[in-house]
């Protein structure tokens, strides 16, 4: 017991910068840890199914999160967004489990990275933000990035890549109305509605391809809902710690993991296009980042809700 207080000691000594960037690189290796896991199941079992199982699962993790909301939540609630953002996440679990069965983990985590690029573009049109010279050219350089790991028309494209990049803006429309309800209801009211909605939607179309799993898929299934349900408060332990800006780059670690898993467990080697397209994405995303820490600086409107998510499914 002492040595555990010592190590808690000793990392409370630690810069809250530090312990910030510690919890968000520990999401991603958490992440990609459930992302091989979903690949792993998901190569015997439909995908649909494993992305319905693991929400329905994930509801059972959710409880504490369940607890803490309240009457007026519910009454504050706006329902119609809920059912709007709760269908398009569900579309976008079911793509994005789909092209983890189909393409390499780092070609997902590398496309998943476009998020903020999508949700510049997003708030531009939904939320009627303003968007100035620099980031329209790091939102066409990332989509850029995304383009040369397809590469449509040079390569045969999988429809998991295809799969994947239709998912991408669907989880920052997701996020950017998330922060929308954000401002008038609590997170943890918008986080239980998100797993109710998407697990009602993932159930019909998981009922049309559902087979009895085996005893090692209903554990597998339940380990990644948990493993999701950890890097999720891992990431938001980071976020809470540290400053966004100094802590934002410790994310893009998530892509060195996914690739390391990929290639120690199902011999994923990826490409040098995989590569250069995941540094270009990167490279834009940060830029945006950064740009967003500057505009907060001068009290301009930021997309900081939508960038600050995960990129994976959580």
């Amino acid at each position: 017991m002492l040595p555990v207080v010592k190590w808690r000691a000793a990392f409370a000594a630690v810069p809250p910068n530090v312990q910030g960037m510690f919890w968000v690189a520990l999401s991603g290796l958490i992440f990609s840890t459930f992302m091989a896991l979903v690949r792993h199941v998901g190569s015997h079992m439909d995908p649909i199914q494993v992305s319905f199982l693991r929400y329905a699962f994930g509801l059972l993790f959710l409880v504490p999160f369940f607890i803490r909301v309240r009457w007026p939540d519910v009454a504050a609630a706006n329902w119609k967004l809920h059912v709007l953002r709760g269908t398009m996440h569900g579309i976008g679990v079911m793509l994005w489990f789909y092209a983890m069965s189909r393409i390499p983990l780092a070609e997902v985590t590398a496309i998943g990275f476009t998020n903020p690029v999508f949700a510049t573009i997003g708030a531009v049109i939904f939320l009627r933000e303003a968007i100035r010279l620099p980031r329209i050219i790091a939102v066409v350089v990332g989509l850029c990035g995304a383009l040369l790991i397809v590469r449509p028309g040079f390569a045969v494209v999988d429809p998991g890549a295809i799969a994947m990049l239709i998912a991408a803006p669907i989880f920052a429309v997701s996020d950017l109305i998330a922060k929308v309800l954000t401002r008038r209801e609590s997170g943890p009211a918008v986080v239980a509605y998100l797993s109710i909605f998407v697990t009602v939607v993932t159930f019909v179309p998981a009922m049309l391809v559902w087979r009895a799993p085996t005893t090692e898929e209903w554990l597998v299934t339940i380990a990644i809902a948990g493993l999701a349900t950890l890097g999720h408060l891992a990431m938001m332990q980071g976020f809470k710690v540290g400053e966004m800006s100094a802590v934002q780059s410790a994310r893009y670690l998530q892509l060195l993991w996914s690739a390391l898993i990929g290639y120690a467990l199902f011999a994923e080697a990826p490409g040098l296009y995989t590569w250069v397209g995941s540094a270009i994405i990167v490279g834009a995303a940060l830029f945006i980042a950064h740009r967003e820490g500057k505009a907060r600086q001068t009290g301009r409107p930021t997309v900081e809700a939508a960038q600050s998510g995960p990129t994976t499914p959580t």
